[in-house]
């Protein structure tokens, strides 16, 4: 798992690249969080479009960093989704919580 990223006019993007399941997700979710403390952006990007696999581990790390982001008064939004990635979302119903876009 690999996140790469950068912050413009408070708006943090990060770009996941990799499997993102139980064996990473610890590591995962502190890089993230500490990106978020870092910047404190207004909005946050998760571009997912990198991703190869995703299982329950990664929905609980994208829920956690929608907190974070609340707690700022800021947003959340997940791009460029792949298909299984996608399924798993859709399949917990993240899907009609979460803000997606292209």
């Amino acid at each position: 798992m690999k996140i790469t990223g950068s912050c413009q006019d408070g708006v943090l993007t990060l770009r996941f690249q990799g499997e993102l399941d139980h064996h990473v997700s610890r590591q995962a979710a502190e890089a993230l969080s500490e990106r978020i403390d870092a910047f404190l952006p207004r909005s946050c990007v998760l571009d997912l479009r990198g991703l190869s696999f995703m299982d329950s581990s990664g929905i609980a790390l994208i829920l956690r960093a929608e907190k974070k982001m609340k707690e700022l008064e800021g947003s959340l939004c997940l791009s460029g989704i792949p298909e299984q990635p996608l399924r798993v979302l859709r399949a917990a119903g993240a899907d009609r919580r979460l803000t997606i876009t292209d």
